[in-house]
């Protein structure tokens, strides 16, 4: 299927105004011009690609019906979002997505007056839609409140909590249901679309009021049974009868391609006079437009730069391996030895690595969705029954399932093993999707064992630990992107259980590295050599139990101690703190320099940028141990907010 290569009418369009303006003939042609630069644009930049070719006419319709920003429009997630940014004056800024001072590559409040709320974590916009609305309510207001989910998301808990909320209420919310995978219901046809049509229309509107006025003339049990009898027809015919238990008038399923057919029923909508909320159900087709995302939806679903003719991703050939793929094998080889393993993922198979498992094992893989609470609570049950589960999960993502961890998993002392990937900083993918806070709040809870590699070995002996460990709930976190090059034992020991291990002696400065900044600590050390100062380099590997022994020896032997984490304040380095303080061994001489994460949201940019930032690279670890022996660099060492 071809793309436009012009841009003829979109260069009319400097914002929804102006969409609102244009005839409605014009607008199959403003999306196909609108679906050109989308490929144009992450084709150069890289990012989330199918869902956004998508809801390109969806997003067409939705800004030529509704009045934006005064009406309220909220794009779950943000995955979708790349043609709003375009309709609401980012065109321009477009090919920064997702760079360093660029555009974000989801929505943000600081970013547009028409992304009403920030999105990154999937499953958020229906409880903050019906929030808005409510507070629309209390404030006499009239505008429309309008959220567009993927049906991906549709796996979360949050949303029936919220739509059960919304569906108990008489505030007027409009949810748009972009349904590109689960096949709620059969394929659109010319009768669904007129029925939607006439569902969502005055006049049935009016006779629906009047049908509901005569049956309550009527006794209860015949009201009620008119009343299910309504909706059950409605819902064969339309396949909503589950929206519509939830109190939901549901309008679809529409050709989310087929603009002329969604507008009549948006504006029907738009001008909907009862209250309550409403769910228009729309079918699209991720990746539309574009013959290889269409081919190969996962693989489009997220990209780096492409080939625009070919679709072929131009990445250079990693020089060593991922270290989810190091993770990805290791369990593997573990599960080959012990049936008892099985993995659990929250709609992250590829993500996560555990595609390569499912393919090994299809009977021991367990997708969620995105479910994150759930995902903790089964890996707990079968943790109780005798298995041995690994729930492979993003640290940023694990954060939804805290309440799980803490009380069905820990409480209990369940032996869940949790592979905590992308942890530190992420790059492009900005602080939606940063994994600062899991040490923290992994290593608060009693009775976990808390760990972290400093290479691909190491990560390969922490799985082979997680699987030995059966008293008690343990996670090993671990960074996106390449490993260091080092060789992966191919039967891996466990480690000894908070031991960590010296890798460089010194006798001047100790740095005590817990994760993969310890080749940044190693380079550090080479700075200060080269100023005569020799340092001892320590990698962790615990965050929980600590290594109490090595601490103490490097706080005895050395008159600076800097801990390095890629966490935040309250993790690692606070757990360091707490025993130098009891032990006694703050009482000296000893200056202690703690370097984590600091007190804000790092913004998307390369990574080795974003570290630099968070003064987390070599030159910092070393311009503090300079500081702290009062020998601070000849010119002001880059400032660490």
């Amino acid at each position: 299927m071809p793309y436009s290569r012009t841009t003829e009418l979109l260069d009319t369009v400097q914002s929804p105004a102006d969409v609102r303006g244009l005839d409605p003939a014009q607008l199959p042609q403003l999306a196909e011009e609108i679906r050109g630069e989308i490929l144009r644009d992450v084709a150069g930049t890289g990012g989330h690609l199918g869902a956004g070719l998508g809801v390109v006419e969806l997003t067409v319709a939705l800004h030529h019906i509704f009045d934006t920003p005064d009406d309220r429009l909220i794009w779950d997630v943000g995955h979708q979002a790349h043609a709003h940014k375009i309709l609401t004056g980012r065109r321009d800024r477009m090919g920064t997505m997702r760079q360093g001072g660029g555009l974000s590559g989801f929505t943000r409040r600081d970013e547009s007056e028409y992304d009403p709320f920030g999105a990154g974590h999937s499953s958020t916009s229906v409880s903050a839609g019906l929030g808005m609305a409510v507070a629309r309510d209390l404030t006499g207001s009239s505008n429309n409140v309008v959220c567009v989910i993927g049906d991906g998301a549709m796996t979360a808990g949050m949303v029936y909590e919220a739509m059960n909320n919304a569906g108990s209420m008489a505030s007027r919310l409009i949810v748009i249901l972009n349904d590109n995978d689960m096949s709620i219901s059969r394929n659109v046809g010319a009768m669904r679309a007129y029925l939607s049509r006439l569902i969502s229309s005055r006049q049935y509107r009016g006779f629906r009021r009047a049908a509901k006025r005569v049956a309550a003339k009527f006794p209860q049990p015949v009201e009620r049974t008119a009343k299910r009898a309504e909706e059950y027809a409605r819902g064969m015919a339309t396949g909503g009868t589950l929206f519509e238990e939830l109190g939901f008038f549901y309008v679809g399923p529409l050709d989310g391609h087929d603009i002329s057919r969604m507008l009549p029923v948006l504006r029907n909508v738009r001008d909907y006079e009862e209250v309550g909320p409403v769910l228009v159900h729309v079918r699209t087709e991720k990746g539309r437009g574009y013959s290889p995302a269409e081919d190969s939806k996962e693989k489009f679903h997220g990209v780096g730069k492409f080939d625009l003719v070919t679709g072929a991703q131009i990445a250079p050939r990693p020089e060593t391996p991922q270290f989810t793929e190091i993770f990805s094998d290791a369990l593997i080889a573990e599960a080959e030895r012990d049936e008892a393993i099985v993995a659990i993922t929250a709609a992250m198979p590829t993500g996560t690595g555990l595609s390569k498992f499912e393919e090994r094992f299809p009977d021991r893989c367990f997708d969620v969705g995105i479910a994150e609470q759930h995902a903790v609570t089964f890996a707990a049950g079968l943790a109780a029954e005798g298995r041995k589960p690994f729930a492979a999960i993003y640290s940023t993502f694990l954060q939804r399932a805290y309440d799980q961890v803490v009380h069905d998993v820990a409480l209990q002392r369940l032996p869940v093993r949790f592979a905590v990937d992308r942890a530190g900083l992420v790059g492009a993918d900005g602080p939606t999707h940063a994994g600062a806070f899991d040490l923290g709040f992994l290593s608060s809870l009693p009775g976990f064992v808390v760990m972290a590699p400093s290479d691909e070995a190491e990560l390969a002996r922490m799985v082979a630990t997680a699987a030995a460990i059966d008293d008690g709930p343990s996670a090993f976190r671990f960074p996106r992107g390449e490993g260091v090059g080092v060789p992966v034992p191919v039967h891996p020991d466990p480690l000894p259980i908070g031991r960590g291990r010296i890798v460089r002696e010194g006798d001047a400065v100790a740095i005590l590295s817990l994760g993969a900044r310890l080749q940044e600590c190693l380079m550090a050390a080479d700075l200060l050599a080269a100023r005569g100062i020799e340092a001892t380099v320590a990698d962790a590997r615990f965050a929980k139990p600590l290594d109490v022994e090595l601490i103490g020896q490097l706080a005895r032997n050395h008159g600076v101690l800097l801990t390095i984490e890629e966490g935040s304040v309250g993790g690692f380095s606070a757990h360091v703190l707490g025993h130098l303080a009891l032990s006694g061994l703050l009482d000296g001489a000893l200056k202690v320099r703690p370097l984590y994460l600091p007190d804000r949201f790092i913004e998307h940019a390369a990574a080795d940028v974003q570290y630099a930032d968070a003064g987390l690279d070599a030159a910092h670890i070393s311009a503090t141990a300079l500081q702290a022996l009062g020998r601070p660099e000849p010119r002001e060492a880059p400032a660490r907010a």
